[in-house]
């Protein structure tokens, strides 16, 4: 989907179904962008979610909550999405 590949701002949410315990077919889509600016993970696992975590290819990556972050951590994206990391290194 095209909306799926963009950078969009603003209050979108990309939806989509997968095939039970498919994590690495589901990292493969989701790393499949130019971009890499932020991701969410939803789920009980937490294992699964710090596996998927350390694999996705996105500056941010929440956990079960989505926007919240502390304003001196690290920002940044990966691949066309922004210019590096603000504060840290």
């Amino acid at each position: 989907m095209y909306i799926a590949q963009e950078e969009s701002f603003g209050p979108v949410m990309v939806i989509s179904k997968f095939k039970n315990g498919d994590v690495d077919g589901v990292l493969r889509r989701a790393n499949n962008t130019e971009y890499g600016l932020a991701s969410g993970v939803f789920t009980k696992d937490i294992s699964k979610a710090l596996y998927i975590s350390e694999k996705l290819e996105a500056g941010t990556v929440f956990i079960n909550t989505y926007n919240k972050t502390d304003v001196a951590a690290p920002f940044g994206g990966f691949k066309q999405s922004g210019f590096g990391k603000d504060l840290g290194k």
